[in-house]
């Protein structure tokens, strides 16, 4: 450890300097120093540290304070009014941080008053001095307290040398009574008691009384270790402790065995558990009264019987469900998700209708951040139900599922059980979330496991490998979370009813970012209501310019980011309330992050702008096509996916099969190669859906007229020019209208998915709806060419 005695550099602010008759003040917890004594302290609390930087640079006195609780700034009432004046032999910063003191006490110290208005505490208050020691009764109370400490030291296997002569030097009641106080084995509560005791009788009774309990355990304690230690031989070494133990339990008067195997009985009676299992619970109980206490075999039953007694098999009755309630309850804890709501009010509605009926198994599914959890909880809460969530990312042992059999040593239930046991009711709404993580491993298929859980027809019997009795799921109420639909088997993905969560659109973000991200950004920074100030257009710049995601994770940690540097503001005293502006972000948070690229990247032929589905929500995506001399080739970078890949082949043979509507020569391909390019190369891309834009940028590569910068497309092509549906429409107009498109070209049998669509997003884009690539072109390209088609020889490219 660093010694830092020198006095710390003088702070910033000059304070007025300490009255002559004021003490500085040490709070601490757990520990309590008497006069006299040396002891070291770790100082846990700012203002302690401040005290203690202060004495040393003032080279004062201070007092050692015990702290009620453990509270990192404890104020007046947390502190205990009396203490120990000491002096600070030593102040040492250690290499962690951790701040070192070693002080020494000398006289009691009541405090009378605290003085406010320092960054330290420091109080005026009495010393007390020590009580004159006479009379023959105090003199017989010193000398039977002498006698008691000698013996306790005795019989203690390693009592230092030293600490006995100490003793046998002491020639005060009042330092015998503080030092056999401060080394005994009491709370800190006691001590302090013993120490707010000043007067010499009542001082050596308390503390007296204390050593004959102690003394009295160390008598017995070495009676038994005489009893066990004639018993042990060799075979017996490695049951030590639970001979001890044994001992302990005779002389304590719990010699009965039979009184934990009652309990035990007692509990199944009163577990409510069906017939069988019953049965199976007292065939256990018969085997366990049969097995020494001493063996293994007796905790592994006695665990097992204590799963049986503690799992939630009785279910009461059902909590009536309100149905508007529970729609205010959705409505104040999510902003948006209509039909979400919708569906989970009818989900709620059957509930109610139908109480003993089998309720479906709910699948959340969408990008992170869109409240799929906090839906889930929204249930349990509007059900009035307990709620417990089991993350099944990364789980790939079936065990973890059904338990592992009791032949295996530290055999446990599996998380299904486990969770119910938790929650403590069986009728619970259990989140198995990101059920999409889960992986095959080399112990089994977790999913296959589920598939008896997820089961309403057969989960009213599932069997835990660990129980081995049957145990009724169908009470509880499952909901599970995915990001990802595909990464779900399909017989998996058959027992549910998948509801889905787009992302937000930006007008959803900026009242969920109002409503909920900063009050609570606001709180957890230690702002107060009213001190920061963050208006919509920062809200709208925010989304805009340093977020692009589905949820509101990212906005929610730029609102932090924008709330801690407000708290740095208000902790120096620089502003009572921080109003932020647009432009005060670029100083908060850097430059944006994001810009609106469509127009750039689409200024010259050759280039589209697709839509595109990602796990994490949709996106924009740039077809940029280019051709050169060759032999007739077509070059495909950007690490495409086969089905992509085959895509673009089909964009350039559906082109050739149009050459003569477009005006472009019949032998044009001959002598060219074609390479198609999309960016975000270290991105793997696969999918049909980018047929329509191919092959747009494709057609205004030769045509030498550009795509219009205010369109995006999507749509899978057929060889007849057909464009076909595809998925993830609403994620993808989402995406288009935050990139700043205002025209989004569909397949027209996509028309299905435009009530899907928020309002919002429908009002700002106009939506066009393709049959054929002939469509397509005739909206995509601008009606005139930039420039005259390129030659046959010539070299046209998008960079």
């Amino acid at each position: 450890m660093a010694d830092t005695n020198a006095a710390p550099e003088q702070p910033a602010v000059q304070l007025p300097p300490l009255p002559a008759d004021a003490v500085l003040i040490v709070p601490v917890h757990g520990a309590v120093l008497f006069p006299e004594i040396v002891l070291p302290f770790i100082l846990r609390t700012p203002m302690g540290i401040a005290a203690a930087q202060e004495a040393v640079r003032q080279q004062k006195q201070l007092a050692i304070v015990l702290q009620r609780g453990t509270g990192p700034e404890p104020g007046p009432d947390d502190l205990h009014r009396t203490g120990v004046i000491a002096n600070l032999l030593r102040y040492v910063t250690a290499p962690d941080g951790s701040h070192h003191v070693i002080c020494q006490g000398l006289q009691r110290f009541r405090i009378t008053e605290f003085l406010a208005g320092r960054p330290y505490l420091a109080a005026r208050g009495l010393h007390l001095a020590e009580p004159v020691s006479e009379g023959d009764d105090l003199e017989a109370r010193f000398l039977a307290l002498k006698h008691q400490a000698i013996e306790v030291l005795q019989l203690l296997p390693n009592a230092p040398a030293e600490l006995v002569e100490a003793v046998e030097a002491v020639t005060s009641p009042g330092a015998l009574a503080d030092l056999a106080a401060a080394h005994m084995d009491i709370t800190a509560e006691e001590k302090q008691e013993i120490l707010e005791t000043v007067d010499l009788k009542p001082r050596l009774e308390k503390v007296s009384e204390k050593l004959a309990h102690r003394l009295q355990v160390l008598r017995l304690s070495r009676e038994i270790s005489q009893q066990t230690q004639a018993a042990f031989d060799e075979r017996q070494r490695q049951a030590v402790l639970r001979e001890q133990m044994a001992a302990i339990q005779r002389q304590l008067g719990e010699e009965d065995p039979k009184a934990e195997l009652a309990e035990l009985e007692t509990a199944i009676s009163d577990a409510g558990m069906p017939e069988e299992v019953e049965q199976q619970a007292r065939k256990e109980l018969r085997r366990l009264e049969r097995t020494p206490d001493a063996s293994a075999e007796f905790g592994m039953v006695r665990t097992y019987l204590e799963w049986l007694t503690e799992l939630p098999w009785k279910v009461g009755e059902p909590p009536q469900i309100d149905i508007d309630e529970a729609r205010r309850i959705l409505d104040a804890d999510h902003y948006g998700l209509e039909k979400i709501k919708d569906r989970i009010i009818e989900f709620l509605a059957v509930r109610k209708l139908a109480p003993e009926g089998r309720s479906p198994i709910l699948c959340f599914v969408g990008p992170p951040g869109v409240g799929k959890t906090s839906l889930g909880q929204s249930i349990a809460k509007a059900m009035g139900r307990k709620f417990s969530r089991l993350s099944l990312g990364g789980v790939h042992d079936e065990a973890e599922i059904r338990g592992h059999r009791r032949t295996y040593v530290g055999a446990l239930p599996g998380n299904i059980i486990q969770a119910i046991r938790k929650a403590g009711a069986r009728d619970c709404v259990l989140m198995l979330d990101e059920i999409d993580k889960m992986g095959a491993g080399a112990h089994g298929d977790p999913s296959s496991a589920l598939l008896e859980v997820l089961d309403p027809a057969q989960n009213a019997t599932f069997r835990d490998n660990y129980l081995a009795v049957p145990f009724d799921l169908s009470r509880v109420v499952f909901i599970a979370t995915a990001n990802v639909l595909d990464a779900i088997p399909g017989p998996l993905r058959d027992r549910m009813e998948v509801i889905t969560l787009a992302g937000y659109t930006a007008e959803e973000k900026l009242q969920i970012a109002q409503r909920y991200l900063t009050p609570r950004q606001i709180e957890e920074n230690g702002l107060k209501a009213g001190q920061l100030e963050v208006s919509d257009d920062v809200v709208r710049r925010l989304i805009a310019d340093y977020t692009r995601e589905a949820g509101v994770r990212n906005l929610e940690r730029e609102i932090g980011r924008v709330a801690r540097r407000a708290a740095v503001r208000i902790a120096r005293g620089e502003a009572e309330c921080v109003r932020l502006t647009p432009e005060d972000l670029a100083e908060v948070l850097g430059p944006p992050r994001f810009e609106n690229e469509t127009a750039l990247r689409t200024s010259v032929p050759g280039v589209a702008t697709g839509l595109a589905w990602t796990p994490v929500g949709g996106d924009i995506l740039f077809i940029e096509a280019a051709r050169t001399p060759g032999s007739g080739k077509l070059i495909l970078t950007g690490q495409l996916g086969e089905v992509m890949r085959e895509s673009a082949q089909t964009a350039l043979s559906l082109l050739k099969s149009r050459a003569a509507l477009l005006g472009l020569p019949g032998d044009v391909f001959k002598d060219q190669d074609v390479h198609v390019h999309v960016p975000a190369g270290a991105t793997p891309k696969d999918g049909p859906s980018a047929g329509v834009a191919m092959f747009t940028a494709l057609a205004s590569l030769h045509t030498g007229r550009t795509v219009r910068s205010d369109t995006a497309m999507t749509g899978e092509i057929s060889l007849r020019g057909l464009v076909l549906p595809v998925g993830g429409i609403k994620e993808k107009v989402l995406a288009a209208g935050a990139a700043g498109v205002r025209r989004v070209l569909l397949p027209a049998r996509n028309r299905r998915d435009f009530q899907d669509i928020p309002e919002e997003a429908r009002r700002k884009l106009e939506f066009v709806w393709l049959e054929t690539v002939d469509q397509a072109l005739a909206e995509a390209l601008d009606p005139a060419a930039a420039d005259a088609a390129p030659s046959k020889g010539g070299t046209a490219h998008a960079a």
